[in-house]
């Protein structure tokens, strides 16, 4: 057999299993955001599913305050409903806004405060609210590796083929939003 037959198709094989390497790379950072933002969503699942407890442990000693109750529980459904990174970060912000509310609520309730219910409750969700915050930087870290490799040589020339496009950052809209509320008292 002739050398130079075999160095060709040493090449072909090569450059095949370069472009096999490529595409299934852009797959994998795919899937890294998928599963980036399906974090997200667990953990602003978890936030969701202690504001019932929160909610009730507050009306027990402040049941007058019915606004902020009330803003609470509409944006918790709200956020429970939410479809997609635009809508999920729109809902968690209000969501944040509604449960500051609820705490500065809580803070002219001395009995409150002294619950242990409640200090469990506050310490959840702040614990809650850091795990959130570190799902929110590990997706925004994936899309931006995505995105850098969808628009660098050689994935721009592989995204079509693969269908990936560039995905959108969670962002949270209002600046106030950014901080995760204060549940130490």
């Amino acid at each position: 057999m002739d050398i130079s037959l075999i160095l060709g198709i040493i090449v072909v094989i090569a450059i095949i299993a370069w472009l096999i390497v490529q595409y299934n790379k852009l797959l994998r950072m795919n899937v890294a955001v998928d599963e980036a933002f399906a974090q997200i969503e667990v953990q602003l699942q978890r936030r969701a599913d202690l504001i019932p407890n929160l909610v009730e442990t507050v009306k027990g000693y402040a049941a007058h305050e019915k606004e902020a109750l009330e803003n609470v529980v509409q944006a918790r459904a709200r956020a429970t409903a939410a479809q997609g990174v635009h809508d999920v970060s729109e809902a968690d912000g209000m969501l944040t806004q509604a449960l500051r509310g609820l705490l500065a609520v809580a803070e002219a309730y001395p009995d409150l405060k002294a619950s242990a219910n409640f200090a469990q409750l506050q310490e959840e969700l702040a614990a809650t609210e850091n795990k959130v915050a570190f799902a929110r930087q590990y997706y925004n870290d994936t899309v931006r590796v995505l995105n850098q490799a969808i628009v660098t040589i050689p994935g721009t020339f592989f995204k079509g083929i693969a269908k990936v496009g560039q995905r959108e950052f969670y962002e949270v809209e209002d600046p106030t939003n950014r901080q995760a509320p204060k549940v130490n008292f």
